[in-house]
C-alpha cells in the first residue's frame, strides 16, 4: 500500500449512514480523517437524531429515492472523491429490492460519476453467491453495473452481522428454548462486529488490494454453527440447555401456501418473499461457496478483525451493549 494513499484526505459522499454499520463506517472514515457528507431522509433526521451518533461528518437531509432531491440536497453539484454506500432495503420485497437495492443505487452511482467521484466502495451481501430472492436478485444487478461503471470499486460482502444474530438471547434469558432449525448444524458463519466491518470498508478507499474485487468478508473464526451459538448462550447464563427443533419444511411450507393465496390477494405474495428470506437463512451458510463442488468453504471465507459473537453475547448479558435487530434476522 502506498503511504501516500492511507494518508489522503478524501471527500466521501456517504449513503446508509444511520443503520448500525453505517454509524460504525461514518465513524471510521472520520477517524482517518475523510471529509464524510452523509445523506440522512429528513424523516430520519426527526426519529433518529443522526447529529448524536454522526458527530464529525456533515449531515445532509435528502430523499435518495427521489433523484432530485439527491441532486439538489445531497450532491449540491458539489465535487467528491468517493461514494460509500451501506444503503440496503429494509425487507427484502420485490418492491422494495429493486427500488432501493438496483434503482436508487444506479441513480447514485450516475450522480456520483458527474460529481467527479472515482471511487465506490458497496455494502453487499454473501448470501448473493446462491441467488433466489429478489432482494438478492437486486444486488447483483448493481454490482454489474458498478463493475462495468469504469469506477475504481470495493464489492464488500460480509457474512452475518452480530446483531441478525442476538435475537435469541432475551428468549433464552427469560428461560424460554432457544430455537433450531433441525438439528441446529445446517448452517454455519464467520459472523463480523459493525466496528471490524466499518474499518475493512474504510479499508478498501486506501488499499489498492481491495480494490476492483468482490471481496466475501467474515469476523475472526472458526466458523459457528446455531447449535454451537445455543450452546454458549447456555454456558454463558449457566442454565441446562434447552432447545427446541423447528422442522426445516415448516417456514418453505408456509412461503408455498402464501405464494400461491399471493396470486389471489397480493399482499400476500410479499409476505411469502420474507417466508422465502426466512427459509433461505435457515437452510444457507454465509460462507465462501466453492462454484465447482457447490458446497460453503470455512477455510475458503476470509477474516478480519479481533470482535468476536461470543463476546457480543457477554456483553448484551452484562447489559454494556443493546441488541438492534437486522431486517433479515430469521429468529
Amino acid at each position: 500500500m502506498n503511504a501516500s494513499d492511507t494518508q489522503r484526505t478524501r471527500r466521501i459522499l456517504m449513503v446508509g449512514g444511520t443503520g448500525t454499520i453505517g454509524r460504525a463506517t461514518v465513524a471510521a472514515l472520520v477517524a482517518r480523517g475523510h471529509e464524510v457528507v452523509c445523506i440522512v431522509r429528513p424523516r430520519a433526521s426527526k426519529q433518529e437524531r443522526p447529529l448524536d451518533f454522526l458527530q464529525g461528518a456533515e449531515v445532509r437531509l435528502a430523499d435518495v429515492s427521489d433523484p432530485a432531491s439527491l441532486a439538489e440536497h445531497g450532491f449540491r453539484h458539489e465535487r467528491f472523491d468517493a461514494v460509500v454506500s451501506c444503503l440496503a432495503s429494509r425487507t427484502g420485497e420485490p418492491r422494495d429490492a429493486w427500488a432501493i437495492d438496483h434503482g436508487v443505487h444506479m441513480v447514485l452511482l450516475e450522480q456520483a460519476k458527474a460529481a467527479g467521484a472515482t471511487q465506490m466502495v458497496l455494502l453487499s451481501a454473501i448470501c448473493v453467491q446462491r441467488p433466489r430472492l429478489a432482494f438478492q436478485q437486486a444486488k447483483l444487478a448493481f454490482e454489474k453495473a458498478l463493475m462495468e461503471s469504469g469506477l475504481t470499486y470495493s464489492i464488500v460482502r460480509p457474512t452475518a452481522f452480530f446483531k441478525s444474530l442476538a435475537g435469541q438471547v432475551a428468549r433464552v434469558q427469560q428461560g424460554k428454548p432457544y430455537l433450531l432449525f433441525g438439528d441446529g448444524t445446517l448452517t454455519a458463519c464467520k459472523p463480523i462486529s459493525d466496528a471490524d466491518l466499518a474499518a475493512y470498508l474504510a479499508d478498501c478507499l486506501e488499499d489498492p488490494s481491495l480494490q476492483n474485487r468482490i471481496l466475501p468478508i467474515g469476523g475472526p473464526g472458526p466458523a459457528i454453527t446455531p447449535l454451537e451459538q445455543g450452546q454458549f448462550l447456555f454456558e454463558l447464563l449457566g442454565r441446562e440447555p434447552k432447545f427446541k427443533q423447528v422442522p426445516v419444511g415448516f417456514i418453505s411450507g408456509i412461503a408455498t401456501v402464501l405464494g400461491a393465496l399471493g396470486k389471489i390477494v397480493p399482499p400476500l405474495a410479499a409476505k411469502a418473499e420474507l417466508a422465502r428470506i426466512g427459509h433461505y437463512y435457515a437452510t444457507e451458510s454465509m460462507l465462501v461457496l466453492d462454484p465447482e463442488t457447490g458446497r460453503y468453504d470455512a477455510d475458503a471465507t476470509p477474516e478480519t478483525g479481533r470482535d468476536t459473537l461470543f463476546d457480543y453475547y457477554r456483553q448484551l448479558v452484562e447489559g454494556s451493549e443493546t441488541a438492534e435487530r437486522g431486517e433479515h434476522a430469521v429468529f
